[in-house]
């Protein structure tokens, strides 16, 4: 008898369209999934819920029937289970979907031109080695963090930031997070990032700075205390040792603001050390520069 492939293949359902596109979807669903749990201690519970399904097969394969009744009583409660143990994961997923801007929908922040005071400050808490972490909230709503730290409501401002992170002050340690134009609380707490790889490398500020854009959209500066380098998160991810331009550039894509085409007076790189006085004629030649 002749090979024929379409014999061969005769026992294969038919591809329709539908089907196509049924397995696209679970694809990307599964896809989802592994980029999500990846580097996290999810993967590693997945890896033991793996080898239990595959302990059941293998019961039921051999006739084990005590084992297989056993493994058969836990499986009701498994659901349960998952989402309790990946509760930080599903909300970070969750919230992952609904920031998107499906189909157009979903406007995006208008903040008002405050990038100067900021840029400003981060220049001199930078340059004095003061450590900072300042949050930009955008679409999603911070409350429950803004909840946790000292009630402003004030105007953004470089004196307001200087302030709030004078070393020893009562609001220095926590984060700032400023809504639009205004600063809404100051001392926050913010959830850490409990991705393994980054708790050995960062400290407890940029691990708060990357764990709050795991759970929202917002942007997060940090000035660092020990080195004075300025880093920037979002999304998850951290860009560390940045330059002022780099920080007005990720602020101005983040919120989808025009960039302006040159702004002459931005430090490009700040200097680690200097004095009072230094500062204070650095921040206003760059102000008097800034169009």
């Amino acid at each position: 008898m002749p090979f024929s492939i379409a014999h061969f293949t005769s026992w294969l359902p038919k591809l329709t369209a539908n089907a196509a596109i049924d397995i696209a979807i679970v694809a990307f669903l599964i896809y989802q999934l592994i980029a999500v749990v990846r580097g996290t201690r999810a993967a590693h519970v997945l890896a033991g819920i793996g080898v239990l399904l595959l302990v059941y097969a293998f019961a039921a394969w051999a006739g084990l029937e005590l084992l297989r009744s056993i493994l058969s009583t836990v499986v009701p409660y498994t659901a349960i289970a998952l989402i309790v143990l990946f509760q930080a994961e599903l909300r970070r997923t969750l919230a992952q979907i609904g920031r998107r801007h499906w189909l157009g929908f979903g406007g995006q922040l208008q903040r008002r031109d405050s990038t100067e005071d900021l840029l400003l400050a981060l220049s001199r808490l930078s340059q004095q080695h003061v450590g900072a972490l300042i949050v930009l909230e955008r679409d999603m709503g911070l409350r429950t963090f803004i909840e946790s730290g000292v009630a402003l409501n004030a105007n953004l401002s470089r004196d307001l930031l200087l302030s709030i992170f004078q070393p020893g002050g009562a609001l220095h340690d926590g984060a700032v997070i400023v809504h639009g134009d205004r600063v809404a609380a100051a001392a926050c707490f913010l959830p850490l990032s409990m991705n393994p790889v980054i708790a050995r490398k960062l400290g407890t500020r940029h691990r708060a700075a990357i764990g709050i854009t795991e759970d929202a959209d917002c942007l997060a500066l940090v000035a660092s205390e020990e080195t004075g380098r300025i880093s920037v998160a979002a999304f998850g991810e951290l860009e560390t040792d940045v330059t002022l331009e780099r920080v007005e550039e990720r602020i101005a894509k983040h919120f989808s603001k025009k960039r302006r085409e040159e702004r002459p007076g931005i430090l490009a790189h700040p200097p680690a050390t200097g004095s009072a006085a230094g500062d204070s004629q650095q921040d206003s030649d760059w102000k008097r520069a800034a169009p």
